[in-house]
């Protein structure tokens, strides 16, 4: 059998290695916990997931996901997974 995923809308934000404040502020919302580590000046940093600790360079995407989990993305499979919302829903209106 396949599957597809299930068209969902996720707040991210991608690390730089200079905007750890807007990285943590996606990550201390209130339904999330503290999950942010920043022990790799400005290449990496370490998110607490439900999987363990996950190492996040620099160009990485920090996503939360539905049920406010946080954690890190690649760049290639978050461009192959996601879009701006607003395509999306556009492209759901053809």
């Amino acid at each position: 059998m396949k599957f597809r995923k299930k068209p969902v809308v996720i707040e991210a934000v991608q690390w730089n290695g200079n905007n750890l404040e807007q990285v943590s502020d996606l990550a201390l919302e209130p339904s999330t916990s503290e999950v942010i580590r920043h022990f790799g000046g400005d290449d990496y940093l370490y998110i607490d997931t439900l999987e363990g600790t996950m190492r996040a360079d620099k160009g990485d995407w920090i996503i939360k996901g539905v049920k406010g989990e946080i954690y890190p993305c690649k760049p290639d499979i978050f461009e192959a997974t996601y879009e701006p919302a607003e395509s999306a829903q556009a492209s759901n209106k053809d």
